[in-house]
C-alpha cells in the first residue's frame, strides 16, 4: 500500500474501531449519567485527531517542508475593545477597566489552529455533528478570532451534519441549507464546511449503535484533504 493511502486507511480503521466500541465503553461506565459524555467525547476526539492528520497529509502532498507547518494548542486572548471602554457611561467602571485593561479579555481555545512559518493561517472547528444553533456559535467564535488574525481561514469539520440542505450528501457541489446560508450572510466569515459521513444526523439513530452505523469512506477523506490543500496552497 502506498504512503498516500496509509494515513487515509489509518483514519478509517480508527473510526471503525472507535465508533463500533463507544457503545460498549459507555454502557460499562460505572456512572450511568456519564453515558452521553463518553459518547460525545469519543466522537469529538476522533474528529479532532482526524483533522490534524488531514492537515499534515495535505501539507505533505503539497511537498512542503514539514517544519514550516505547526498545529498549535494555545489559547488566544481576545482583548476588550477600546471603543467599548470609551462608550461606558459610568466613569468609575470606565476608569477601573482602563487601569486593569490587561485583565479584560476572552480566552478562546481553538480545536485545531494551524500556523505556517509561525503565522496563523487556519482554524478547524471539529464537531461530531453540527446543527444551526451550534453553527451560529461557531461563527461568533470565528469572528472574534479573525479580529486578531484578519487573513486566516476557517473550516468546520463535522462527522455528521444536522444543518439541513445537502451538507450530508457529500456531493461534488454542495448547495447548502437555507438556514446556514442565512446565518453566514450576517458574518464576514468564509466557512468551509466539510462533512465526513453521508446521511443527515438523526438523534434517535446514533451511529455508535450497530444498527445505525455509517461508514467513513476514503472518498470523503480525500475530498477533505483537497479542501485543506487548496487553502494551505495560498500560503506557500
Amino acid at each position: 500500500m502506498s504512503n498516500k493511502s496509509d494515513e487515509i486507511q489509518e483514519i478509517i480503521d480508527a473510526y471503525n474501531k472507535l465508533v463500533r466500541n463507544i457503545e460498549g465503553r459507555a454502557t460499562d461506565s460505572a456512572d450511568g449519567r456519564a453515558y452521553g459524555g463518553i459518547v460525545r467525547a469519543g466522537k469529538g476526539n476522533l474528529v479532532e485527531s482526524t483533522a490534524k492528520i488531514l492537515v499534515q497529509l495535505a501539507w505533505k502532498r503539497l511537498k512542503q517542508n514539514p517544519d514550516r507547518l505547526k498545529i498549535v494548542g494555545r489559547r488566544i486572548k481576545i482583548p476588550i475593545k477600546k471603543e467599548y471602554i470609551e462608550s461606558l457611561d459610568d466613569e468609575d467602571v470606565k476608569q477601573h477597566i482602563k487601569e486593569n485593561t490587561e485583565d479584560y479579555f476572552y480566552p478562546y481555545k481553538p480545536d485545531v489552529l494551524v500556523t505556517i512559518d509561525d503565522e496563523v493561517v487556519l482554524e478547524i472547528e471539529c464537531k461530531s455533528y453540527t446543527e444551526n444553533a451550534m453553527f451560529k456559535r461557531i461563527l461568533v467564535d470565528a469572528t472574534l478570532l479573525k479580529t486578531q488574525f484578519p487573513e486566516m481561514q476557517f473550516i468546520l469539520l463535522e462527522l455528521e451534519s444536522q444543518l439541513g440542505g445537502d451538507y450530508s450528501e457529500l456531493k461534488d457541489i454542495t448547495l447548502g441549507s437555507t438556514s446556514t446560508h442565512t446565518l453566514l450572510s450576517y458574518f464576514d466569515i468564509e466557512m468551509h464546511i466539510i462533512t465526513l459521513v453521508e446521511g443527515e444526523r438523526k438523534g434517535d439513530k446514533p451511529i455508535h449503535k450497530p444498527e445505525f452505523f455509517k461508514p467513513l469512506t476514503r472518498e470523503s477523506l480525500e475530498k477533505a484533504v483537497k479542501v485543506i490543500s487548496d487553502i494551505l496552497q495560498e500560503y506557500i
